[in-house]
């Protein structure tokens, strides 16, 4: 039997019509301009319910957005559909297009303050008073971590790791120890021993 893609790939509806119109019609998945992982998320209900979701996320991001945000969120949003669809080079193409819908609907839950989140905790690092880092704890799956340095952010995803809690974005790090942290700050820069205020 057939079988159709029962969503819109939603981040597809998000990007074209925003977010109040109805979902375009479900696409027969067994065409052959299907993309290959389009294909795939047609095929998986779990990667189907995330597509939903993200597209539902990706809305109440967009409310939230002002200023210059709309344009930004919007080419972001395209270039992680890039990435995500670049998941058919990896050699287990469902853990790889997993992955990339649940750690961008994390990001835009914690850049648009779309869940709950604690903080923010102030590190004063290296002994500089004027060397603080501000960190807010998000309550997203994977768990993330917003952190600013001056004018700098950064988006940080929880690791494993045996002791403290560990988080790791592009090119910063927060490992964090009963009140202490070791935070990196940029491409190859040094690690930073920073103490939270009280």
């Amino acid at each position: 039997m057939m079988r159709h893609c029962r969503h819109a790939i939603g981040v597809i509806f998000a990007l074209s019509g925003g977010a109040a119109a109805a979902p375009p019609p479900s696409s027969d998945c067994s065409s052959p301009a299907v993309s290959t992982i389009a294909s795939l998320i047609c095929s998986d209900d779990e990667l189907a319910t995330l597509d939903r979701r993200i597209a539902a996320t990706y809305a109440a991001a967009t409310r939230k957005a002002t200023g210059q945000h709309p344009r930004r969120l919007q080419t972001e949003q395209a270039d992680w559909m890039k990435t995500r669809d670049a998941c058919w080079k990896s050699s287990d193409q469902r853990r790889c297009t997993l992955d990339s819908y649940r750690q961008r609907i994390a990001e835009l839950q914690a850049r648009y303050r779309l869940v709950p989140h604690t903080g923010p905790t102030r590190y004063t690092c290296d002994g500089r008073r004027a060397d603080t880092v501000l960190a807010y704890w998000f309550d997203t799956d994977p768990p993330t971590l917003i952190a600013e340095r001056g004018a700098e952010t950064a988006l940080m995803y929880r690791q494993p790791s045996a002791s403290g809690s560990r988080y790791a974005g592009r090119n910063e790090s927060l490992w964090e120890w009963h009140g202490e942290a070791t935070i990196v700050w940029g491409y190859q820069a040094p690690e930073m021993r920073c103490v939270a205020a009280p």
